[in-house]
Protein backbone atom coordinates (compact mmCIF):
# COMPACT_ATOMS: atom_id res chain seq x y z
CA UNK A 1 0.00 0.00 0.00
CA UNK A 2 1.06 3.39 -1.14
CA UNK A 3 0.62 6.69 1.09
CA UNK A 4 0.89 10.23 0.03
CA UNK A 5 1.04 13.30 1.99
CA UNK A 6 -0.12 16.15 0.22
CA UNK A 7 -0.99 20.06 1.05
CA UNK A 8 -4.24 21.43 -0.86
CA UNK A 9 -3.68 25.16 -2.45
CA UNK A 10 -6.92 26.38 -2.79
CA UNK A 11 -6.64 30.00 -5.55
CA UNK A 12 -8.01 33.24 -3.84
CA UNK A 13 -9.98 35.83 -5.61
CA UNK A 14 -7.21 38.66 -5.86
CA UNK A 15 -9.03 41.06 -7.67
CA UNK A 16 -9.69 43.16 -4.00
CA UNK A 17 -5.75 42.26 -2.84
CA UNK A 18 -3.77 42.49 -6.54
CA UNK A 19 -1.67 39.68 -6.13
CA UNK A 20 -2.23 35.54 -6.83
CA UNK A 21 -2.14 33.52 -3.34
CA UNK A 22 -2.59 30.67 -1.90
CA UNK A 23 -3.91 28.76 1.49
CA UNK A 24 -2.03 26.38 2.78
CA UNK A 25 -4.09 23.80 5.02
CA UNK A 26 -3.23 21.15 7.29
CA UNK A 27 -2.04 17.91 5.26
CA UNK A 28 -4.32 14.86 4.77
CA UNK A 29 -3.66 11.38 3.65
CA UNK A 30 -4.84 8.94 1.16
CA UNK A 31 -3.76 5.44 -0.08
CA UNK A 32 -3.75 3.99 -3.51
CA UNK A 33 -3.54 -0.03 -4.03
CA UNK A 34 -0.59 -1.27 -6.07
CA UNK A 35 -2.16 -4.28 -6.64
CA UNK A 36 -2.65 -3.33 -9.89
CA UNK A 37 -0.20 -2.35 -12.93
CA UNK A 38 0.10 1.52 -13.97
CA UNK A 39 -0.31 0.03 -17.52
CA UNK A 40 -3.44 -1.11 -16.67
CA UNK A 41 -5.07 2.16 -15.45
CA UNK A 42 -5.27 3.36 -19.10
CA UNK A 43 -7.55 0.38 -20.10
CA UNK A 44 -9.59 -0.61 -17.28
CA UNK A 45 -12.92 0.70 -15.73
CA UNK A 46 -13.54 2.14 -12.21
CA UNK A 47 -16.69 -0.42 -12.89
CA UNK A 48 -13.87 -3.38 -12.50
CA UNK A 49 -12.31 -2.27 -9.62
CA UNK A 50 -12.93 -4.34 -6.64
CA UNK A 51 -15.64 -3.51 -4.47
CA UNK A 52 -13.33 -2.02 -1.90
CA UNK A 53 -11.47 -0.36 -4.12
CA UNK A 54 -14.02 1.84 -5.53
CA UNK A 55 -15.46 2.62 -1.37
CA UNK A 56 -11.71 4.24 -0.52
CA UNK A 57 -11.70 5.86 -4.01
CA UNK A 58 -14.92 7.30 -3.20
CA UNK A 59 -13.65 8.23 0.39
CA UNK A 60 -10.61 9.82 -1.10
CA UNK A 61 -12.60 12.06 -2.81
CA UNK A 62 -14.90 12.39 -0.33
CA UNK A 63 -11.99 13.71 2.15
CA UNK A 64 -10.38 16.11 -0.59
CA UNK A 65 -13.67 17.88 -1.30
CA UNK A 66 -14.22 18.53 2.21
CA UNK A 67 -10.74 19.18 2.30
CA UNK A 68 -11.51 21.95 -0.53
CA UNK A 69 -14.62 23.25 1.07
CA UNK A 70 -13.00 23.62 4.56
CA UNK A 71 -10.43 26.15 3.24
CA UNK A 72 -12.74 28.32 1.26
CA UNK A 73 -14.70 28.63 3.98
CA UNK A 74 -11.82 29.59 6.18
CA UNK A 75 -10.74 32.24 3.22
CA UNK A 76 -14.13 34.31 3.52
CA UNK A 77 -15.18 33.23 7.44
CA UNK A 78 -12.67 34.15 10.29
CA UNK A 79 -12.93 36.49 12.62
CA UNK A 80 -9.23 36.91 13.85
CA UNK A 81 -6.26 37.09 11.81
CA UNK A 82 -2.48 36.87 12.69
CA UNK A 83 0.37 39.15 11.25
CA UNK A 84 3.91 38.20 12.08
CA UNK A 85 6.89 40.27 11.49
CA UNK A 86 10.07 38.51 11.59
CA UNK A 87 12.10 41.26 9.80
CA UNK A 88 13.88 43.62 11.78
CA UNK A 89 13.74 46.74 9.00
CA UNK A 90 12.51 49.41 10.53
CA UNK A 91 10.02 50.48 7.44
CA UNK A 92 9.47 47.17 6.98
CA UNK A 93 10.41 44.98 3.80
CA UNK A 94 8.66 44.81 0.83
CA UNK A 95 7.41 41.29 2.29
CA UNK A 96 6.05 42.58 6.07
CA UNK A 97 4.43 45.72 4.13
CA UNK A 98 2.77 43.19 1.84
CA UNK A 99 1.98 41.34 4.27
CA UNK A 100 0.00 44.02 6.88
CA UNK A 101 -1.79 45.54 3.28
CA UNK A 102 -3.32 42.47 2.59
CA UNK A 103 -4.19 41.81 6.70
CA UNK A 104 -5.54 45.15 6.74
CA UNK A 105 -7.52 44.78 3.66
CA UNK A 106 -9.14 41.45 4.45
CA UNK A 107 -9.93 42.63 8.37
CA UNK A 108 -11.49 45.60 6.81
CA UNK A 109 -14.04 43.72 4.55
CA UNK A 110 -14.63 40.62 6.60
CA UNK A 111 -14.82 42.50 9.90
CA UNK A 112 -12.30 40.49 12.02
CA UNK A 113 -9.61 41.95 14.25
CA UNK A 114 -5.88 41.33 13.37
CA UNK A 115 -3.31 40.41 16.06
CA UNK A 116 0.05 41.40 14.97
CA UNK A 117 3.54 39.56 16.63
CA UNK A 118 6.72 40.62 16.31
CA UNK A 119 9.20 37.88 16.64
CA UNK A 120 13.14 37.88 16.86
CA UNK A 121 16.04 36.06 18.63
CA UNK A 122 17.47 39.90 19.99
CA UNK A 123 16.24 41.53 22.89
CA UNK A 124 14.63 44.81 22.24
CA UNK A 125 17.52 46.56 24.17
CA UNK A 126 19.77 45.30 21.37
CA UNK A 127 17.49 47.17 18.54
CA UNK A 128 17.85 50.73 18.92
CA UNK A 129 14.89 51.49 15.97
CA UNK A 130 12.26 49.13 17.80
CA UNK A 131 10.34 51.58 18.23
CA UNK A 132 10.42 53.23 14.69
CA UNK A 133 9.37 49.53 13.40
CA UNK A 134 6.62 49.68 15.61
CA UNK A 135 5.45 52.68 14.07
CA UNK A 136 5.34 51.64 10.79
CA UNK A 137 3.54 48.69 11.24
CA UNK A 138 0.69 50.52 12.67
CA UNK A 139 1.48 53.58 9.92
CA UNK A 140 1.02 50.40 6.66
CA UNK A 141 -2.31 49.40 8.82
CA UNK A 142 -4.05 52.77 9.00
CA UNK A 143 -2.85 52.95 5.60
CA UNK A 144 -4.94 50.27 5.04
CA UNK A 145 -7.83 51.38 6.71
CA UNK A 146 -7.16 49.50 9.97
CA UNK A 147 -6.33 51.59 12.99
CA UNK A 148 -6.64 49.10 15.77
CA UNK A 149 -4.82 46.12 16.75
CA UNK A 150 -3.33 43.70 19.59
CA UNK A 151 0.90 43.88 19.54
CA UNK A 152 2.51 41.01 20.76
CA UNK A 153 6.22 41.00 20.97
CA UNK A 154 8.08 37.86 21.21
CA UNK A 155 11.90 38.87 21.55
CA UNK A 156 15.23 36.88 22.73
CA UNK A 157 13.18 34.15 23.72
CA UNK A 158 15.48 31.56 20.94
CA UNK A 159 12.12 29.95 19.97
CA UNK A 160 12.02 29.33 15.91
CA UNK A 161 9.44 31.93 14.79
CA UNK A 162 7.61 29.38 13.39
CA UNK A 163 6.97 27.18 16.64
CA UNK A 164 6.17 30.99 18.58
CA UNK A 165 3.11 31.88 15.26
CA UNK A 166 1.72 27.95 16.06
CA UNK A 167 1.69 28.79 19.89
CA UNK A 168 0.02 32.10 19.41
CA UNK A 169 -2.27 30.54 16.77
CA UNK A 170 -3.51 27.93 18.83
CA UNK A 171 -3.34 29.64 22.12
CA UNK A 172 -5.82 32.62 20.46
CA UNK A 173 -8.16 30.04 18.37
CA UNK A 174 -7.00 32.50 15.26
CA UNK A 175 -8.71 31.29 12.09
CA UNK A 176 -6.01 32.50 9.27
CA UNK A 177 -2.58 33.45 9.36
CA UNK A 178 -1.37 36.23 6.55
CA UNK A 179 2.19 36.11 5.84
CA UNK A 180 4.79 36.93 3.17
CA UNK A 181 6.91 33.80 1.42
CA UNK A 182 9.42 36.66 1.86
CA UNK A 183 9.99 35.05 5.29
CA UNK A 184 10.34 31.72 3.95
CA UNK A 185 12.71 32.83 1.28
CA UNK A 186 14.97 34.89 4.35
CA UNK A 187 14.98 31.39 6.28
CA UNK A 188 12.55 33.52 8.75
CA UNK A 189 10.35 30.93 8.79
CA UNK A 190 10.41 27.12 8.44
CA UNK A 191 8.30 26.09 5.51
CA UNK A 192 8.24 22.26 6.32
CA UNK A 193 6.89 23.47 9.62
CA UNK A 194 4.38 25.41 9.15
CA UNK A 195 1.96 22.37 8.94
CA UNK A 196 2.96 20.57 12.14
CA UNK A 197 3.06 24.09 14.26
CA UNK A 198 0.14 26.21 12.84
CA UNK A 199 -3.36 24.88 13.58
CA UNK A 200 -5.39 27.12 11.63
CA UNK A 201 -5.00 27.89 7.00
CA UNK A 202 -2.12 29.80 6.05
CA UNK A 203 -2.28 33.09 3.61
CA UNK A 204 1.21 32.80 1.72
CA UNK A 205 1.82 36.25 -0.52
CA UNK A 206 4.32 35.41 -3.35
CA UNK A 207 7.06 38.69 -3.86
Amino acid sequence: MAFAHCFLTVPADTSNFHTATSILTRPFSFSVSSSFSSSNLNTCRLSNFPKNLKIRHKASVKAQASEASAAADAFTNFKHVLLPITDRNPYLSEGSRQAAATAAAMAKKYGADITVVVIDEKEKEAYPEHETQLASIRWHLSEGGYQEFKLLERLGEGSKPTAIIGEIADDMNLDMVVMSMEAIHSKHVDANLLAEFIPCPVLLLPL
